[in-house]
């Protein structure tokens, strides 16, 4: 099923222990990436029944060999406080179950050379899909974070019937070109504007998707791609990503602002994804920093006063004010700028301002080390230089501002990350 965005597997999201995931992108040398996520904190001091017992030694070993990559019985002993014989056994039984194998062997170093044990990468796979405005974007990552396939394709506006159609297609594109089918995607992560709202058992406050907070779209998403689906909001999983992968990765308290079509936040809080009473946590295009005159309360209502004031659709609606001509989108408000125009260059100075006080309030209150911009507003070229200058006129510590180091897959790379740590707790739930 779908889980609520509020409890079930979502408290596991950001947080892979106590202190959360540190994890890494790697890229190998035939330019492949690969996504590694820390385990969780292997059970101990349990006693219990033999079957208990083995499970959980096999348990421990698989959370090793998945830490560290490759691993000697001789190291597993070792490091796990368990016999040689034991070992042994337990990677019989992971081996027969399809989780390990043999990787090779180490040469060297004294004594016989000894058979390296790797997580079997074909075992199980996940599946991210970012519901994107313009674009859906998708990856496939096996089960030891290596990913195999990526692809996007232009949204359709028509309908959320549509949409979910597409997002249907995009992942049978994803699966044949990973060379997998179906039945073997262990887990499915959707990144989707909004937030769950358990009474309506539908998504809320995703008003720039059209029809999307019907309740029959998340049983349509159920429906079309599996019982084991997981949807999430799309900034807090571009933060997720950011802390696992990018930026945040050096830095305990750092916040994702997200500029673009809409405006939202993710907030990391010592390492861990603060989501809020309501799961809402981060929805800053709700704060107050337009006038509520100029803005109708409808608008108000559905796209907060920020937003409202400071998305895309507001810095188009600025430069045609500003006398700007055939202005068709932001991207091109920000290229005039940056070519001399005068009048863009207001339009963008004005949106550093408004974005910088909404990060202001934030800072007075979280005090995080770090802001990180993304979006197409927040990424584009000497935008972050700007909001950062505004930000020092505004609060005493100024945090480092940078722009995001994922780009525009930074909500696919965060599906990948939270569904394969959901996956891997299946499995070490199962051992």
């Amino acid at each position: 099923m779908i889980a609520p965005m509020s409890s079930g597997p979502k408290q596991q999201r950001g947080a892979a222990g106590p202190a959360g995931a540190a994890g890494a992108a790697e890229r190998h040398e035939d330019g492949s990436t690969a996504l590694s996520v820390a385990p969780p904190r292997a059970a101990a001091g349990v006693a219990g029944r033999p079957g208990l017992m083995r499970a959980l030694n096999e348990r421990l070993l698989l959370e090793h060999i998945r830490s560290v990559g490759r691993a000697s019985r001789a190291e597993l002993a070792r490091t796990s406080g368990l016999s040689k014989p034991t070992v042994a056994l337990a990677l019989s039984t992971l081996e027969h179950d399809g989780l390990v194998r043999p990787a090779g062997l180490r040469t060297g170093v004294r004594g016989p050379a000894a058979v390296l044990y790797e997580i079997c990468q074909d075992g199980a796979f996940v599946l991210g899909l970012d519901v994107g405005r313009e674009y859906l974007r998708g990856a496939i990552a096996d089960i030891a974070g290596g990913v195999r396939a990526r692809a996007s394709r232009p949204a359709s506006k028509a309908s959320a019937r549509q949409r979910v159609a597409e997002l249907l297609l995009l992942a049978d594109e994803l699966a044949a070109e990973a060379g997998i089918t179906w039945r073997r995607v262990a887990q499915v992560v959707v990144g989707s504007p909004g937030v769950y709202d358990p009474a309506r058992g539908a998504l809320a406050v995703a008003a720039n998707f059209p029809g999307w907070e019907s309740p029959k779209v998340l049983v349509d998403l159920q429906r079309m791609l599996g019982p084991a689906t997981f949807i999430e909001n799309d900034i807090d999983l571009a933060a997720l990503a950011e802390r696992d992968m990018g930026h945040g990765r050096n830095v305990r308290s750092f916040c994702f602002v997200s500029v673009g079509t809409g405006i939202g936040m993710g907030l990391v809080i010592e390492g861990r994804l603060h989501r809020g009473a309501h799961g809402a946590a981060g929805e800053i295009a709700y704060l107050p920093l337009a006038e509520p005159e100029v803005v109708s309360a409808t608008t108000a209502r559905r796209h907060g006063l920020l937003e409202a004031v400071a998305s895309a659709a507001a810095v188009v609606r600025a430069g045609r004010s500003g006398g700007l001509r055939r202005v068709a989108s932001a991207r091109h408000v920000f290229a005039a700028a940056a070519a001399g125009d005068t009048a863009a260059g207001a339009v963008v100075a004005q949106e550093a301002r408004l974005i910088a006080r909404a990060v202001s309030s934030v800072v007075a209150v979280v005090d995080p080390e770090l802001v990180v911009l993304g979006g197409g507003i927040g990424r584009a070229p000497g935008f972050a230089e700007a909001v950062s200058g505004e930000l020092g006129a505004l609060v005493p510590f100024v945090p480092e501002v940078r722009v995001s180091a994922l780009g525009q897959d930074a909500v696919v790379d965060g599906c990948l990350v939270l569904g394969l740590e959901m996956a891997w707790q299946r499995i070490l739930d199962r051992t």
